[in-house]
């Protein structure tokens, strides 16, 4: 078996490090723009954000996109890419993929110009291609020290869902398949957006009562809009739903709670990426929910507050006060006495 990695970011080089362990062939590549390449090959053993974790040397590493499409032939691409770029990799990518090759996506967001999941941004460029997508509650510190994770992976087809299902389970790393390709896509990216607002209330202070009713009502926003879009609401319920909202918007390994407890903390949100020092993907994901908002008809208060906190400088104990302001209502619209 081999398979390209495209991508050399955290969870890129986290997914390397998993799949190498089944000893498969893995070429891991990443854009002649970045170090990652060069800083991997001078030190496997000491990985800049992945602490105890060691990059095996059997895994080849490459800036060269031909090389690392076309030497072994991979029988699967990962798309490990960072969402502002995951268009522009694909289409640099697309020449070198022959019809019906099988591509994962595992990268979570938005595009905000054409509001199109990254699986649909891949498929955009990438037609030829047989793409799938994988999500779920998955910090790449812990996939890379085979911590035990579950995941979810969304394919047009059954046999393709297993293809991958395959390819990555392991005893530590587990599996799930599912139909519901946007779903999948949709609920990864927008529970970073709610993540944000939990690492945003930290920073105030606040406590847990103010986080769960954050991370329960966000979740009734993804899954109001999702449900308008045609997902399914098992998946929003789910691993890529819940389970990744969970895990993102409740621990320090998260970039999205980490930037987030800054913003509460005073920073702004240019202040905040810039010391989180990683792409914090609900910054770029936050416009383009609250046009997919408003462009379904859909209520989603606490995706606008965060807008408005990190775009409008509105100080985040005001959105607090505004979100328990809004009028009265109840919890769930189709529940009648």
């Amino acid at each position: 078996m081999t398979v390209t990695v495209l991508g050399a970011g955290t969870w890129g080089v986290a997914l390397t490090i998993l799949l190498s362990g089944k000893n498969i062939d893995v070429c891991l590549w990443s854009s002649d723009e970045t170090t990652e390449i060069d800083d991997l090959k001078k030190n496997r053993k000491e990985i800049k954000n992945l602490p105890g974790a060691s990059l095996p040397d059997s895994v080849r590493l490459t800036n060269d996109i031909e090389e690392a499409l076309t030497v072994n032939d991979p029988e699967l691409i990962v798309f490990a890419v960072a969402s502002p770029f995951v268009r522009r990799v694909a289409k640099l990518v697309s020449p070198y993929i022959k019809e019906g090759k099988k591509i994962v996506n595992v990268a979570k967001g938005i595009e905000e110009s054409t509001l199109k999941t990254l699986l649909e941004v891949i498929n955009d460029e990438i037609p030829q291609g047989d793409n799938s997508v994988l999500s779920g509650p998955s910090h790449a510190e812990e996939v890379s020290r085979l911590i035990p994770t579950t995941v979810v992976v969304a394919s047009k087809t059954k046999e393709t869902a297993t293809f991958i299902q395959d390819i990555f389970m392991t005893d530590r790393f587990r599996v799930y398949t599912s139909n519901d390709m946007i779903g999948v896509g949709l609920g990864g990216s927008i529970k970073n957006v709610i993540a944000l607002a939990a690492g945003i209330s930290d920073g105030l202070g606040f406590g847990d009562n103010t986080k769960a009713a954050l991370m329960t009502r966000g979740i009734a926003e993804i899954s109001r809009l999702g449900t308008k879009m045609g997902c399914k609401i098992e998946t929003l319920c789910g691993l890529s739903g819940i389970g990744d909202l969970f895990v993102t918007a409740t621990s320090h390994h998260s970039r999205n709670w980490n930037a987030g407890y800054l913003i509460g903390k005073g920073m702004s949100a240019d202040e905040a990426m810039k010391e989180v020092k990683q792409v914090v993907e609900g910054v770029f994901c936050a416009k383009a929910a609250l046009k997919l908002a408003r462009k379904y008809n859909v209520e989603m208060p606490i995706i606008e507050q965060v807008n408005y906190i990190l775009f409008d400088h509105k100080p985040a104990m005001q959105a607090v006060s505004d979100l328990f302001m809004r009028d009265k209502t109840k919890e769930h619209e189709n529940v009648e006495w």
